[in-house]
């Protein structure tokens, strides 16, 4: 798998602010290939989805999914980025599909604060929210809907986004956001934290 670049070595620095805002619901940022991630989530164990509960733990709108976490960081506002235990698994096939993204639409030479895989099972939810965290004024959140279903409902303000796998896009999780699944297949979206330098 090699060294993680530069914007994932462990390290300690304050995040700047980013240039450009996103003021509309989602920015889209084009198709990216993961089916091979799509075919290895397919595999994956179901306890992997419960080895890192602290998403849920730590914010109660998540109570309703299930996580697998990639990188994650601490302290605010020096933080310290590191590696969870979810990059050994999977790693190897996310790191392609967000250097694409981030060398076609991003400054170079930033950081990826966090990265998980979130699932949402059938019938549950994530309720009306907006992310407070003051790491989400400075950092791109970036969706790459892997798993989805019609019967999904995501909710940005007022407007209903249409997922469509393998067709990331920015959210602006400072509006008011929901998620629905209201079919009979769980909901996957690799999620990343991208603050330019």
């Amino acid at each position: 798998m090699g060294n993680p670049p530069i914007f994932f070595v462990e390290s300690r620095r304050e995040p700047k602010p980013p240039t450009v805002l996103i003021d509309t619901p989602i920015r889209p940022l084009g198709s990216v290939d993961c089916r091979r991630l799509v075919e290895r989530l397919k595999t994956t164990e179901e306890s992997a989805w419960y080895r890192d509960n602290r998403r849920q733990d730590d914010y109660e709108v998540h109570v309703e999914t299930q996580s697998i976490i990639l990188v994650f960081f601490t302290g605010w506002p020096a933080i310290q980025v590191s590696h969870a235990s979810g990059w050994k698994d999977f790693g190897d096939l996310v790191m392609p599909i967000m250097q694409d993204i981030v060398a076609k639409h991003y400054p170079a030479g930033g950081m990826v604060l966090r990265v998980v895989l979130a699932r949402l099972l059938p019938q549950c939810r994530i309720h009306l929210h907006y992310d407070r965290h003051p790491s989400f004024s400075v950092a791109h959140r970036i969706h790459v809907p892997l798993l989805v279903n019609p019967d999904v409902e995501f909710i940005v303000g007022s407007e209903r986004i249409e997922l469509q796998p393998g067709h990331a896009f920015e959210l602006n999780n400072a509006m008011p956001h929901s998620v629905a699944n209201n079919g009979d297949t769980p909901r996957v979206h690799l999620i990343f934290d991208y603050s330019p330098n």
